[in-house]
């Protein structure tokens, strides 16, 4: 059994969808983040970093913690969506995922969507790097089905989720072709709806 540690936000649903898409059975334990519930000992005892998600494999007696490290342990589990061949090619854009698409997007969040008014510079910054990664997104998409190839893997689930704040956004993703072509075929998959309604059952990945 996996206890997934979480809360509703793009880094606790790639967690969530990976578990549906590889039809582990897990425990959700909600984390509220908004009541700083990250920052109690019980929970640091098992997220140095007060972070979410984390996962307690309890068969295995593991506990992991950073989204990104998550996906890997859950594919090398599977075997599933991790193909090794392929690896180095999926390592680099789910790191890019971690790195720089999830933390550029969430600073996008805190500037134009959570706190409008209050950094001209901010807002402005973030929604240029925002978009830049729509257009670098939609460049690579153009010359294949999904990131690191032809076919479906981590790097594709990790990312998901925070494209689907595109409302969030106001860049348009319905202006890049592949990028849209992309999210639509994954939001159409089975597991990633019951993932990414794992906290609140009528939430659907939005459409463009």
């Amino acid at each position: 059994m996996i206890e997934l540690f979480s809360a509703n936000t793009p880094n606790g649903k790639k967690i969530s969808i990976m578990l549906e898409e590889i039809n582990y059975e897990y425990k959700l334990t909600k984390v509220d983040i908004n009541n700083e519930e990250q920052f109690k000992k019980e929970f640091k005892k098992i997220s140095p970093f007060s972070k979410i998600p984390v996962i307690i494999d309890h068969k295995n007696d593991k506990t992991i913690f950073e989204s990104g490290a998550i996906l890997i342990y859950l594919a090398e589990q599977s075997g599933k969506f991790y193909n090794e061949k392929d690896r180095t090619e999926i390592n680099q854009w789910l790191m890019a995922q971690m790195g720089y698409v999830g933390p550029m997007l969430g600073q996008h969040h805190q500037f134009h969507h959570y706190n409008p008014g209050k950094s001209k510079f901010g807002e402005e910054r973030y929604f240029k790097i925002s978009k830049r990664i729509y257009q670098e997104l939609d460049e690579v998409l153009s010359k294949s089905k999904f990131l690191s190839g032809d076919n479906y893997t981590i790097a594709d689930i990790g990312t998901f989720p925070w494209i689907a704040r595109h409302e969030w956004h106001d860049i348009g993703l319905t202006k890049y072709e592949n990028l849209t072509r992309w999210y639509l075929e994954i939001s159409e998959r089975d597991a990633v709806k019951k993932g990414f309604s794992f906290m609140n059952k009528d939430e659907l990945p939005p459409k463009p």
